[in-house]
């Protein structure tokens, strides 16, 4: 064990764990929002982000940008960085349309076993990342450098640079939106009473698949924007990159309690930091390893997450 490590880097490692953990957050809001209407583990959600990370990649391909472009201005950034974010919010929301209304609605209206609904989400994740991997011919993609990652200041010692700054913030901002919309539209009100109970507010006059796919829409939104604030940090995508990322945003989902949105934020941010400091200490091979050994950790202690579930209601 590196001490000497984890204590000379400290302030780096908490602040690269926080950027990352920013993204698996936006994810597990998707895998929250899903589980905490449907009780329904989306793993197909994975695929949802890696369709708006690629989508994001190709919009600056059309715009002539490739991996090796630079591109200098701040209203150029801006606006590459704002169609590539609304072309992948599109492309997430729109693939998870096509999953809720292909592989999941079916099986509702059928009311087919929850084993089912587990079955046909592992196979259409499969499916749809070899889709990719079939279109991409298994290479690589490369984003343009539209972001600098040299420091812009120094805090508490620590370098903070514009990537950082770019993900923790659009991460917060994000949240604080979908908050906002679950709380205060009639939309998110919606959303709130089929999580709570699905037969009585269809009594009520809520159209219940109307909410649902709202539901995969909103989630598909943020799993898109993740997919671009990847492109951004990275700069390289795979077609198999989603796998791991998603199931460590799931972690991240269950870590804060799934159904819980403000639970995924704070599931995500602190699990990009407990894997960031394992790395210090252990070594990097030690960094998946630490991310999932907390989750079985804390749900010893605590089956519910650090927040429970509230999207609905808690259940036990």
């Amino acid at each position: 064990m590196d001490f000497n490590g984890l204590f000379s880097n400290f302030g780096e490692l908490t602040t690269t764990g926080l950027t990352q953990g920013a993204i698996y957050a936006l994810v597990a809001l998707g895998y929250t929002l899903v589980y905490g209407v449907l009780r329904l583990i989306n793993f197909a959600h994975s695929e949802v982000f890696i369709a708006g990370a690629f989508a994001a990649i190709w919009t600056w391909n059309g715009f002539g940008l490739d991996q090796n472009s630079q591109v200098s201005g701040i209203g150029s950034i801006l606006f590459y960085l704002l169609v590539a974010m609304i072309v992948a919010a599109i492309a997430s929301a729109g693939t998870a349309t096509v999953i809720e209304r292909v592989a999941y609605r079916p099986l509702r209206k059928r009311n087919a076993p929850p084993l089912a609904f587990l079955i046909t989400a592992i196979g259409a994740s499969i499916a749809i990342s070899e889709a990719f991997g079939i279109w991409t011919r298994r290479l690589p993609e490369g984003a343009p450098s539209l972001v600098s990652s040299k420091p812009l200041f120094h805090l508490f010692g620590v370098p903070i640079d514009s990537i950082q700054l770019l993900t923790i913030g659009a991460a917060l901002l994000m949240m604080v939106l979908l908050d906002l919309f679950i709380n205060r539209s009639r939309t998110g009100r919606g959303i709130r009473a089929v999580a709570q109970d699905a037969n009585t507010a269809a009594l009520m006059g809520v159209n219940k698949d109307r909410i649902i796919l709202m539901v995969f829409i909103t989630g598909g939104a943020m799993a898109g924007v993740a997919g671009l604030l990847y492109d951004v940090r990275i700069q390289t995508l795979t077609y198999s990159v989603g796998f791991l990322l998603g199931l460590k945003a799931f972690t991240a989902a269950v870590l804060g309690g799934i159904g819980n949105l403000r639970g995924a934020l704070i599931g995500g941010l602190l699990l990009g930091v407990v894997e960031n400091y394992a790395a210090g200490l252990f070594g990097s091979q030690w960094k998946d390893f630490a991310a999932f050994a907390v989750l079985v950790v804390l749900l010893m202690f605590r089956p519910t997450g650090l927040l429970g579930e509230s999207l609905g209601r808690a259940r036990a």
